[in-house]
């Protein structure tokens, strides 16, 4: 239909897609609240797993809850460089997805856990004291374990290993138990933080995993961190974006997980930019409206630059 002379035509509304998988279709609940909030900003939006074919239609996707992704990382990748617009984009999600890129920010100067990473076929090198060891791709801490005796973390690498999985060792950190400072960042600019309580049951003992069996159950708290931890993390976040060479802001949002102060300092425990949980339920209800209507915002903004 035409529009009335002297009239517009009348346009839909950016359409936005909130990823996440068959098993969480719209979320761990995490996210409630984010579809009101871009629509409040002009978009159409709602969830979809990310491999629904649907999903294609949309104008922007917006990676949420895609936590099966580890098992099925090739056909995830390879889904990721073909949308149109994926926020965060394919070659953050590319480097982000293996977490050997610790090494890459230790290299850029970025204090971190100590990490070394094995490949497949390389003999791992079991450190002496506590260790854990994880894959370097996997969601929800599934795969991770924490060893006092070397003989069980070699094995439990070494079945990672047989099963495909490059294998991260780092030495346990103590810090773990007094919880980790997760501090989220929206378009580049400081949001809010909380805090992750220990997640890693006790050598030999097993954690509990969500129902969807994703992913191990969290503590969260709020949480209202000091300006070292801060200035630490847009160090990371700067690192991180130079890492694929874009420019910090472009992230839409990303999570930069950090351990105490201590002697040694405050250091790098993981960063998240695939599909964190950004902690939301973690804000009072004055501070969490106007931080998803940031988030809207500036999903909108990247839509309009498309």
């Amino acid at each position: 239909m035409s529009a009335e002379p002297g009239k517009s035509p009348i346009s839909s509304p950016p359409t936005v897609v909130l990823a996440g998988c068959a098993q969480l279709p719209s979320g761990d609940g995490d996210d409630d609240g984010l579809i009101d909030a871009l629509t409040a900003a002009g978009l159409s939006a709602r969830w979809l797993a990310w491999d629904d074919p649907e999903i294609n239609t949309a104008d922007g996707v917006v990676l949420r809850a895609t936590w099966d992704y580890p098992e099925r990382l090739s056909e995830f990748l390879a889904w990721a460089d073909g949308v149109d617009l994926l926020i965060n984009s394919a070659a953050m999600v590319r480097w982000n997805s293996d977490k050997g890129y610790m090494l890459d920010l230790e290299a850029a100067g970025i204090p971190i856990v100590p990490t070394a990473v094995f490949a497949p076929d390389e003999t791992v090198s079991i450190p002496d004291g506590e260790v854990v060891v994880k894959p370097a791709v996997a969601g929800g801490s599934r795969g991770a374990a924490r060893f006092t005796d070397p003989r069980h973390a070699a094995d439990h690498a070494a079945g990672l290993q047989a099963a495909g999985h490059r294998v991260l060792v780092q030495p346990f950190d103590a810090a773990v138990n007094d919880g980790e400072t997760a501090l989220v960042y929206i378009a580049g600019q400081r949001s809010h933080a909380f805090t992750k309580g220990p997640m890693l049951p006790e050598p030999g003992e097993e954690g509990q995993l969500d129902e969807s069996g994703l992913y191990l159950i969290e503590s969260l708290t709020p949480a209202k961190p000091s300006d070292d931890l801060w200035e630490l993390g847009d160090s990371v976040l700067t690192a991180a974006a130079a890492a694929v060479g874009v420019m910090p802001a472009s992230l839409l949002y990303a999570r930069v997980d950090l351990l105490g102060t201590g002697e040694s300092g405050p250091r790098l425990l993981e960063f998240e930019a695939v599909e964190p949980s950004l902690g939301w339920r973690q804000l009072p209800a004055t501070e969490r409206g106007p931080a998803m209507a940031r988030f809207a915002l500036a999903t909108a903004a990247a839509l309009a630059r498309r």
